[in-house]
């Protein structure tokens, strides 16, 4: 091949990769197959060029870009405009070192090249200084390649002969050692890594899909010997589909007694500004005012649950909100906690089988980091950084004050980064007495969780003080499962024994007439919901 193509490859190559690229033209450095003056010219022209072409694409589409889904996966967040706004002083002020920063730390060259792009700002000074970065970075990473070449291709070629495998390991391994040499001197990357890696071990934060697989067995048993899995739908005759997928949240609501119920109205579908103007007219009726909870009426796990602080956030809710939604007083708590509960239909009464304490997700300010830069050094929330991230994406760049307490969600709900711990200290005769007496005003309910608020510990263990947010049916999770406390091995042991007396549950309920829901009706019903899970907003 002439120079020229040489280069040529070389800079397609570094599209791909740039330094596995600039890794590869080293060691052939090394090998005397490539001019090192090609190197170099190759490798710097394509890793200019792939700059300028980043920050031309953020000039060219402007913030909406940010916006992107594919921008946002790579994120992990959207960032608004009013941040690329901010962002776009910042680098008038920081071009230099935010150019040069951005070649060298992992994962940030991308989004800082497209904002300087969107910002439109300091066009002439990004050419300047990512030419700078490229100067210094190829002949850096090209030279140690070919300096380093003997340590890293000399092993390989002792196992794999000299050739192009011996060249290609040697690559990937120098490949590797940067990764984590650059890792090593960002602490978001490895902050990144380690909640990854701890993923394998931190079973809470396991996939639903994967934490369930050893329960499907036991499932398939219980359907086999009472009947079929449709068996569980007749549990709570009450309850469409005994609570399986898609009830109305409100319509549950309205059946329990007023006295330990959160007030709620719904509103439906349809046009935004019909049902905003329908919402505010139902507000004004019934003398509400914000601070309201909205939620979806047909809940999926904690999502679309937000704070309503304004008339104005009641309005924005709706628009983003199509389906039918919640608008619910706010219970200020601070406590919040899940009672499941269970009756075998003809017992004269039920009996909590499990309560769940939950611990909302909060960061303390250190007056110098970044919100971002706190979610991901704190242990526990940097398993859920990506949910935080999301949910907080206008604040990330600010710095709490020292000491300043930041509540990163209001929805208790595990999947939404609320902690769960058993709760089982909370239980007592009297509370158990109370639960058993609104349970038992929906005439056929016998198998769920209610998810409550209260204010005072003595006063909720004494039955005096609680307030039901929402009723879950034959779906719900004894959630305490979920301590991070407790072993995996108490947790299935909890999960078999829920499954285990909801077929039972079922079963009696059948045999006393009450009805099961065809298969194929379920099926249709949680395809449903997956297909509505898409339009839901992102929780608080």
């Amino acid at each position: 091949m002439t120079a020229w193509i040489q280069a040529s490859a070389l800079a397609v190559g570094t599209f791909v990769s740039e330094d596995l690229t600039c890794i590869a033209a080293g060691l052939s450095v090394r090998s005397r197959d490539l001019d090192p003056i090609i190197a170099l010219i190759g490798c710097f022209m394509g890793i200019y060029l792939g700059d300028l072409g980043l920050w031309g694409i953020g000039r060219l589409l402007g913030p909406r870009l940010l916006r992107a889904r594919w921008v946002a996966a790579w994120l992990g967040r959207t960032i608004p405009e009013e941040q690329v706004r901010g962002f776009g002083e910042w680098f008038d002020r920081h071009t230099a070192a935010a150019v040069l920063a951005g070649r060298v730390v992992p994962g940030s060259r991308l989004p800082l090249y497209l904002a300087a792009g969107c910002s439109g700002r300091g066009a002439g000074r990004f050419f300047f200084w990512a030419a700078v970065a490229a100067l210094l970075w190829v002949p850096f990473l090209v030279l140690l390649a070919a300096w380093l070449g003997d340590a890293i291709v000399g092993p390989a070629e002792a196992i794999f002969g000299v050739g192009r495998i011996a060249v290609a390991v040697g690559a990937v391994v120098l490949f590797l050692l940067l990764v984590v040499a650059r890792c090593a001197v960002d602490p978001l990357r490895r902050a990144r890594i380690v909640a990854a890696v701890s993923r394998i071990w931190r079973w809470e934060f396991w996939p639903a899909w994967l934490f369930y697989l050893p329960v499907l067995p036991w499932i398939a048993w219980l359907s086999i010997r009472h009947g079929g899995f449709a068996t569980v739908t007749a549990a709570n005759p009450s309850i469409p589909d005994g609570g399986f997928v898609g009830e109305s949240k409100h319509a549950i609501l309205s059946r329990l007694p007023q006295r330990w119920t959160a007030p709620s109205i719904r509103i439906g579908p349809g046009e935004p500004e019909e049902r905003i103007g329908a919402a505010r007219r139902a507000l004004d009726d019934l003398g509400w005012r914000p601070p309201l909870i909205g939620k979806p009426d047909v809940g999926q796990r904690g999502v679309g649950v937000r704070v309503l602080r304004t008339h104005d956030d009641v309005a924005a809710y709706l628009r983003a909100q199509p389906a039918a939604a919640i608008l619910q007083i706010y219970h200020p708590g601070p406590h919040e906690a899940g009672i499941f509960y269970v009756r075998h239909p003809g017992e004269p009464a039920g009996r909590i089988f499990s309560i769940t304490d939950k611990h909302f997700p909060e960061v303390v300010g250190d007056g110098s980091s970044t919100l971002e830069e706190i979610i991901w050094r704190h242990p526990r929330h940097r398993m859920q950084a990506r949910t935080f991230l999301a949910r907080h994406a206008r604040q990330l760049l600010r710095v709490p004050a020292a000491g300043e307490r930041i509540l990163l969600g209001h929805a208790g709900n595990h999947s939404q980064g609320t902690m769960f711990t058993d709760g089982s200290h909370l239980i007592t005769p009297a509370l158990e007495r109370v639960v058993d007496e609104i349970a038992r005003s929906v005439e056929g309910f016998y198998f769920g969780r209610f998810d409550v608020r209260y204010g005072n510990p003595d006063d909720f263990k004494a039955g005096r003080d609680l307030t039901v947010v929402e009723l879950n049916g034959v779906t719900s999770e004894s959630t305490n499962i979920y301590d991070p406390s407790r072993s995996i091995l108490w947790a299935y042991r909890t999960l078999f024994r829920q499954w285990a007396l909801l077929f039972r549950i079922g079963a009696a309920s059948r045999d006393r007439g009450a009805a099961t829901t065809p298969h194929r009706r379920l099926l249709a019903a949680i395809a449903a919901c997956r297909r509505e899970a898409p339009a839901l907003p992102i929780a608080d």
